[in-house]
């Protein structure tokens, strides 16, 4: 693995962690608002050992990416970066972006950058708004940021019950940084919550777009998401002609995190069908 600087408009770079033999079927993994690269650490490793070029990167004001200087973290701005992202890797590439990464996966794609297949993890056109702001309270709810590790990971597990306490906090640090004042923070720029207003109108740019014809595109589903609901999947399918779906069941919105091993058989069985690496299942 090598972690890598990728450079984007403004003079300011997105850091990434680069897994595989470059010029292979590229994936490049988008992780959701609020988190890192890392929450794709044990994934990306199953797909560069599947023959795939993995690109895992830190969305803009998010990890260790730099924060935009005028808080702007549109789609606009997303796309533009994930174009920049592009210029990496050879084709066929797919995008697999959880929540955030997937909304900007989508609207890069209704803009013209378009991937050869598309992953969308636990993320539909129309979301539950009741699930968002759920969680958008939950990600304002420490302004003052927390004294330790273990206040964070309790903070967690009072807005996320069902999910067993790791025995181990390493993973959860990445996601946090120190500041100035002794305490730790989430690690990303409290600006990226801000509402973008051209995600509020995918349905709009997906009803224009032509890729929902032609693209493969796999929706993996939590089933215990409070973001996707049976309406929002029925919406999807009614909008992306090639459209599978996989549930994963004991996993909410963090699918991933919550059950590694079934997210990655799901993504890398529906990716070896779409666009094969060179590697075959038996190597």
């Amino acid at each position: 693995m090598n972690t890598i600087r990728i450079p984007v408009a403004g003079g300011l770079h997105i850091v990434a962690d680069e897994l595989g033999e470059r010029g292979a079927p590229a994936i490049i993994l988008g992780h959701g608002g609020g988190q890192t690269r890392h929450s794709w650490d044990r994934a990306g490793v199953e797909m560069a050992r599947a023959g795939y070029h993995v690109i895992n990167y830190d969305l803009l004001g998010h990890g260790e990416s730099d924060w935009e200087p005028d808080g702007d973290y549109s789609f606009a701005r997303r796309y533009a970066d994930l174009e920049a992202i592009c210029n990496y890797v050879a084709r066929p590439v797919a995008f697999v972006g959880a929540s955030l990464g997937g909304l900007s996966a989508m609207v890069a794609a209704c803009r013209g950058l378009v991937p050869d297949a598309l992953v969308l993890v636990d993320i539909v056109a129309k979301v539950s708004q009741v699930g968002i702001d759920r969680i958008l309270g939950f990600m304002s709810s420490s302004p003052n940021g927390f004294a330790s590790v273990e206040e964070a990971a309790d903070a967690i597990s009072a807005y996320y019950p069902d999910r067993p306490r790791p025995p181990r906090l390493d993973g959860l640090a990445k996601n946090l940084r120190d500041t100035a004042d002794g305490r730790l923070r989430w690690h990303w720029d409290p600006r990226f919550l801000d509402i973008d207003h051209e995600a509020e109108r995918l349905t709009d740019l997906l009803e224009e777009a032509a890729w929902t014809e032609t693209v493969p595109t796999l929706l993996v589903r939590g089933m215990k998401s409070d973001i996707v609901t049976d309406e929002g999947v029925a919406d999807l399918q009614a909008r992306i002609t090639r459209l599978d779906i996989v549930d994963i069941d004991g996993a909410g919105h963090m699918v991933a995190g919550d059950r590694n091993d079934q997210f990655n058989d799901a993504v890398l069985g529906f990716l070896r069908r779409v666009m094969p690496s060179n590697v075959s299942m038996a190597d």
